[in-house]
């Protein structure tokens, strides 16, 4: 197995890391809100959903009367 230098190596990830491309503010504003909604549209489809099968098997059981 070939010694690796840690100096070269920090060269080489500050040199892969300058390379990126960081989003902006506007760019993270905008996704997080988008993954906010998302999340929240979501998890109403889920409870209601929750709700209906929940009705349907206390409907189909004979639970609740």
């Amino acid at each position: 197995m070939a010694k690796y230098n840690p100096f070269e190596f920090i060269q080489e990830v500050r040199h892969e890391v300058s390379k990126v491309t960081w989003p902006g503010r506007k760019e993270v504003w905008v996704t997080t809100v988008a993954v906010l909604v998302m999340v929240t549209l979501a998890s109403i489809f889920f409870l209601v959903t929750d709700q209906v099968l929940g009705w349907l098997v206390s409907l189909v059981l004979g639970f609740g009367r």
